[in-house]
């Protein structure tokens, strides 16, 4: 496996912050406990992704970083089997903390069912 087998595709990443702002400005959301989805057509073809974990999840910087690291890699095993055209920002909140990587996995799939992003068939 290749370091780069690991991380977002350049072409699935939500970086600029206009785009971020629209996404965060849409009135389509869907939200958990643990993270919430916002999101808006980007009229690609490709769907872009963020994931955001603010100073209020937590002071530490090494748990925020966790956290993202861990939406970021369920994300990335979902992505084929999600939407295209969207951007998307993942929102952490606080009790995500306390959840193990499978619970968030399990939590973010159907956060993302709830919103009709993923096909059928996952």
């Amino acid at each position: 496996m290749q370091y780069n087998d690991c991380m977002f595709a350049d072409k699935n990443r939500l970086r600029n912050d206009k785009d971020i702002e629209r996404a965060l400005k849409s009135k389509k959301s869907v939200f958990d406990a643990a993270a919430g989805l916002k999101y808006v057509a980007n009229e690609k073809p490709d769907s872009r992704v963020t994931v955001v974990v603010g100073i209020k999840v937590s002071k530490n910087a090494t748990d925020r970083n966790r956290v993202k690291r861990q939406y970021r890699e369920i994300v990335r095993l979902l992505l084929p089997s999600l939407k295209t055209g969207y951007d998307m920002v993942i929102l952490v909140s606080k009790p995500a903390l306390t959840l193990d990587y499978e619970q968030k996995r399990e939590r973010l799939t159907k956060v993302f069912k709830k919103s009709g992003l993923l096909n059928a068939q996952t």
